[in-house]
C-alpha cells in the first residue's frame, strides 16, 4: 500500500473516531484536531480556555507534532505546567496543500504512537 493511501485511510479512521468521541459525530476539521492535541499535551482537560489560550494550545500541538521531524525540541514546563519548545530548524516554505499533508501525517503518527489508532 502506498504511503499516501495509508495516510488517507488512517486520517479518515482518526477523524471518524475523534469526531464520535468529541463532536457527536460531526466531522472535526484539522484545526480542531490540532487543538485537541494541544489539550492532550497540556493535560489540563477540565478547564475553560480563552481565545489566546486556544491559540497557545494549538501552538503547543504544532510544536509537539513537528518535534519528531526535527523542527522543534521540548525545552521546559513553566510554573503553570505549559510546555515550551525551541525552534531547531525553520520549516521550509510549503504550499497550503503541502502544509495540510505534513500536519495530517504528523497527527496520524502522533495518534499511532499514543496507540489511539493502528
Amino acid at each position: 500500500m502506498s504511503r499516501d493511501v495509508q495516510l488517507k485511510e488512517r486520517w479518515e479512521i482518526l477523524v471518524e473516531k475523534l469526531s464520535k468521541q468529541f463532536a457527536d459525530g460531526d466531522n472535526l476539521e484539522l484545526d480542531a484536531i490540532i487543538y485537541l492535541v494541544g489539550i492532550q499535551e497540556l493535560g489540563q482537560y477540565h478547564k475553560k480556555y480563552k481565545k489566546d489560550d486556544k491559540l497557545d494550545l494549538m501552538h503547543i500541538a504544532i510544536c509537539r507534532l513537528l518535534e519528531p521531524y526535527g523542527y522543534y525540541e521540548f525545552d521546559y514546563f513553566d510554573d503553570e505546567g505549559w510546555p515550551h519548545y525551541i525552534i531547531k530548524e525553520e520549516l521550509p516554505p510549503l504550499k497550503a496543500g503541502e502544509q495540510s499533508v505534513l500536519m495530517k501525517e504528523a497527527i496520524v503518527n502522533y495518534f499511532v504512537t499514543k496507540e489511539y489508532i493502528i
